[in-house]
């Protein structure tokens, strides 16, 4: 099978939405609020989308970048059902060179796929620190 790849600034909330949920990303994202959702991809620098041949959206990134110094990879999210397939590691891939290549690329990763990171040429960093949003 042949996944296409590209940037899809115009991606819908629902898709992003239904990608994340056959991800299982959705239980960290605020996916019963579709505006904020929508918000989350206006606002994004770079939108990365892997397609099967009949066209449903198997992968996403998401990114938000300066383009000079560093990229937070926002969202990292493929299907279940095609996980295991480099789909992953293209989209990062894809995504760093479009943000470009002499940013640092940082991400969090949900805690289920804490083991993918490494296997792919990531590095672990001790120094993220977060403030959640109010409530």
């Amino acid at each position: 099978m042949s996944i296409s790849y590209q940037i899809e600034p115009e991606l819908s909330p629902a898709e992003f939405i239904d990608v994340l949920r056959r991800s299982r990303l959705a239980e960290r994202r605020p996916v019963d609020d579709v505006e904020r959702i929508g918000r989350m991809l206006s606002h994004a620098s770079c939108i990365f989308t892997a397609r099967e041949p009949g066209g449903l959206l198997v992968g996403v990134s998401r990114a938000i970048t300066d383009f000079a110094y560093c990229t937070y990879l926002s969202d990292l999210a493929v299907d279940v059902e095609f996980q295991g397939q480099s789909i992953g590691r293209t989209l990062i891939d894809r995504t760093h060179e479009q943000c470009g290549l002499q940013t640092t690329l940082l991400l969090l990763a949900a805690p289920k796929a804490q083991t993918y990171y490494p296997h792919i040429g990531m590095e672990p960093h001790t120094s993220c620190w977060v403030r959640h949003p109010a409530e």
